[in-house]
């Protein structure tokens, strides 16, 4: 025999129907709908410009202890270009 849907349920008979009557502490609350945000006339897009412009207008940052340290790192350490580090791998 097919099963055939006489009328749709309402959200609180289907509840009813899935979960029993339910009690005095289960009820439906209706949600106000959501604020909308506000513009502030400036996008994303506009704030990483701005931000990236003020960057590339900062004078650098003297630090003589970094200085002191790149100078004390040699140019050429040998044979660090051709292994990167690592050992070569054994011929197949």
């Amino acid at each position: 025999m097919a099963f055939v849907r006489l009328r749709a349920l309402s959200e609180a008979e289907a509840y009813a129907r899935c979960y029993g009557e339910g009690d005095e502490s289960v009820r439906f609350v209706k949600i106000e709908p959501r604020r909308p945000r506000l513009f502030y006339g400036v996008s994303g897009e506009d704030l990483r410009q701005a931000f990236e412009s003020r960057l590339q207008s900062r004078e650098p940052v003297h630090d003589a202890i970094a200085e002191v340290l790149v100078e004390s790192v040699p140019d050429s350490i040998p044979g660090a270009a051709a292994s990167n580090g690592h050992k070569p791998a054994a011929a197949a």
